[in-house]
């Protein structure tokens, strides 16, 4: 059965694993998984991530999850463009999570960065995922 959207599942199994506290998980391994799991950790929202060979040259992430006073960092990761429905902002319009206090993860042309990165930088994108 093939997965229709990727990123979705490797943000469930992230929701999924912090709700069973978890220490890590596992997911199929790609560039952009990697990029959002960098942004992640540079944030401090997981403790780290590797990719692991898995055999027969398939690649897997293993996210380390983080947890204060037992509960999990992550309160809130939802996603936000589907397969279904792209969501692309300009820099002006990207989205202020909680105040300042979450992120979005942007897609730009130059990577994968914070809202926040992204409109330093003066550059819009498509709007990945939100964090809190």
């Amino acid at each position: 059965m093939s997965m229709t959207d990727p990123v979705g599942d490797f943000l469930t199994r992230i929701r999924n694993g912090q709700q069973a506290r978890k220490k890590q998980i596992t997911a199929p391994a790609s560039k952009l998984k990697s990029a959002i799991a960098q942004v992640l950790k540079d944030e401090g929202y997981i403790a780290g991530f590797e990719t692991v060979e898995a055999g027969a040259g398939k690649k897997t992430l293993a996210v380390t999850l983080k947890y204060y006073d037992n509960k999990p960092v992550i309160e809130r990761i939802d996603r936000i463009s589907k397969p279904s429905l792209r969501v692309y902002k300009a820099s002006g319009e990207l989205p202020t999570v909680l105040g300042g206090l979450g992120i979005a993860i942007i897609s730009t042309p130059n990577g994968v960065v914070t809202d926040k990165a992204a409109r330093a930088a003066g550059q819009g994108g498509e709007v990945l995922c939100i964090v809190a």
